[in-house]
């Protein structure tokens, strides 16, 4: 089984599910049991990033027993669901962004396998964050699905729970991101250090902080979620 997804509890909905199993790393234990669900003509994981129930924040997630229970089963395509805040006026929330590009600004979390004396240190090389071929794929299964995504943007990683305020994401704008979400990193590069494709399907959730004069909702970013969430599945079904 080559290929996984990545993403919010409610995600599962989404998608028959053809087995559960419950797995254990040398890092410990990933954030829930993985789902072997029916994408489409094919079969892939499924993992809820922050638990079954959503409980997890997103510094407390442990991305590299995720991945390396991935890596366990075989995987060796990823594409992640990612919730974001649009900073680009133009990303109206429900819209879906395959994202080329991001700037890290979370700390303190776990983000490499190389981390102790006995690890192999692994330099590697992540001047495209996101992997192209995969990227493409998702963008060839919008076209089949009739699904419309923006194909690049740069995603802003910040460290959360809070949302940010609006002079944080004046900043993010004036570094040249598009869009800001909590989960992206280390996600993305630990899945490079294990050679895993990685890829990002973005789900605008809300206007980032300031962008529209009205305050962010918490109930409103659920209700477009659950909305989007069905253009989600439609483009995974193709793929």
């Amino acid at each position: 089984m080559s290929l996984a997804v990545i993403g919010g509890t409610g995600a599962l909905d989404l998608f028959a599910v053809r087995e559960r199993r419950a797995l254990t790393t040398e890092f410990g234990v990933p954030s829930a049991e993985l789902a072997l669900i029916q994408l489409g003509s094919q079969q892939a994981w499924f993992l809820a990033r922050h638990g079954l129930p959503h409980r997890l924040p997103p510094h407390r997630i442990n991305y590299r027993a995720n991945i390396q229970a991935l890596k366990d089963l075989g995987v060796d395509r990823i594409i992640a669901i990612n919730a974001v805040g649009g900073i680009d006026p133009s990303l109206k929330p429900g819209a879906l962004v395959i994202p080329d590009q991001l700037i890290d600004y979370t700390w303190g979390r776990c983000h490499t396998f190389s981390d102790d004396a006995d690890s192999v240190l692994d330099h590697v090389e992540f001047g495209d964050p996101f992997t192209a071929s995969l990227r493409q794929e998702l963008l060839q299964a919008a076209g089949r699905a009739s699904v419309p995504v923006l194909a690049d943007g740069c995603y802003a990683v910040t460290q959360g729970p809070r949302l940010e305020t609006s002079a944080e994401v004046r900043r993010l704008a004036a570094d040249g991101n598009t869009l800001v979400g909590m989960t992206a990193m280390p996600e993305a590069a630990l899945a490079r250090e294990r050679n895993m494709g990685y890829a990002s399907l973005c789900v605008v959730a809300n206007p980032a902080a300031g962008v529209s004069p009205e305050p962010i909702s918490i109930e409103e970013i659920h209700v477009v979620l659950e909305s989007a969430m069905g253009q989600v599945k439609q483009l995974l079904s193709c793929f």
